[in-house]
């Protein structure tokens, strides 16, 4: 029997548990630890076995040139090297953070000439720069290109993905270690993603309940401040104690996001109307043509001619009007427009007409 209440005992505390953190998200998904990045690298290359369907600029022939003279190979002055099975590219990478050397990381390749495509090339031996100009990797492999076209002899032709973009995986090698401030100090800096004073009072207090009062402070809606050991080794376990911890994040302010260009509209749960009556209703134009054939007199010298007609109907829908209590819901709001029989562009004129009333107390971005 005993055994049985320690059970249910503890079943219960995890219950507990589990349901107190429903809307509880790891500090590790909602903030980044500051000097934890990565960096990108941008390099030039040349992109070599392409048949026919390589580039046909000048400066892919000048790279050419440039490159055979650095492995010892000159060619004669009048020699203009237009390889239809070469391609310039531009390369690029994502360095990560704590990358050693030696380590393998994936690369982009993306034609900047007028090659076709890249699919069945391989990149030759390229440099990948920092923004400091330091090379900090090596590029070079096969492509992995998913695109593909096809053209005919009639100019017909078709393309599907994008044949002038492929990757390499694994296709850089680091030559160069980036270095961080993780290792520096005595304390950690979180970094919100979405900045929220709220949020990172709340990422504080949870901190200070585990690890002690004072451990740490909200620097502003963004940053959060963590003293942390100051050796690396015990400073990497902190770190993943803390990264692990978590934290009820505050609400959105009230949005209204509409995308102008697919007439997308997204409401957050925070909106709320103030006591409001809307009545919407549109125009309806109809014009059909119906030709009429008029026909002269038998005993007279005109010709039989096709005389134009145009019939415009107006029809005005005849929508009910609708009213918004004081604090309708998300909801409630939806429901309401959708009675209507509101199409998207409608519901934005709609919500438009509430913000200049003063009716809609949230914040209505047009993207």
């Amino acid at each position: 029997m005993n055994m049985l209440f320690k059970l249910v005992g503890f079943l219960l505390v995890i219950f507990l548990i589990y349901s107190g953190s429903v809307c509880a998200e790891r500090i590790k998904d909602i903030a980044s630890i500051e000097g934890v990045r990565s960096n990108q690298l941008v390099g030039y290359g040349l992109v070599v076995g392409l048949g026919t369907s390589g580039d046909k600029t000048t400066f892919t022939g000048q790279s050419l040139r440039s490159m055979l003279t650095r492995l010892g190979i000159t060619l004669p002055p009048g020699v203009d090297p237009k390889a239809k099975n070469i391609a310039a590219v531009a390369i690029q990478a994502d360095l990560p953070a704590f990358a050693k050397s030696g380590q393998a990381i994936d690369v982009t390749v993306s034609s900047i000439g007028d090659a076709k495509s890249l699919r069945g090339g391989s990149l030759l031996m390229s440099p990948l720069k920092g923004a400091d100009g330091q090379v900090y990797a090596i590029a070079q492999g096969s492509l992995i290109v998913s695109g593909l076209s096809a053209a005919g002899q009639d100019g017909s032709s078709i393309t599907v993905n994008n044949p002038n973009v492929g990757r390499i995986p694994n296709g850089a090698i680091v030559e160069r270690t980036v270095n961080t401030s993780f290792t520096e100090g005595d304390a950690l800096i979180f970094n919100l993603y979405s900045s929220d004073f709220t949020t990172a009072n709340r990422m504080a207090e949870s901190i200070n309940k585990v690890l002690g009062a004072n451990t740490a402070k909200a620097i502003d809606a963004t940053s959060v401040r963590v003293s942390a050991p100051v050796d690396p080794s015990q400073k990497v376990s902190f770190a993943s104690v803390v990264e692990n911890m978590l934290v009820i994040p505050d609400d959105a302010p009230a949005r209204v996001i509409v995308n102008s260009r697919t007439g997308t509209v997204v409401i957050n749960g925070k909106v709320r109307v103030q006591p409001a009556a809307v009545s919407h209703g549109s125009l309806i134009v109809t014009i059909s043509e119906s030709p009429q054939v008029s026909q002269p007199n038998a005993l007279s010298s005109g010709q039989t001619v096709v005389t134009p007609k145009s019939n415009i109907k107006i029809e005005e829908e005849k929508n009910h009007m609708f009213v918004f209590n004081p604090g309708v819901s998300l909801d409630e709001i939806v429901k309401a427009v959708n009675e209507v029989g509101a199409a998207p562009s409608d519901l934005v004129a709609i919500l438009e007409a509430l913000k200049s009333a003063g009716a809609l107390h949230a914040e209505l971005m047009v993207i």
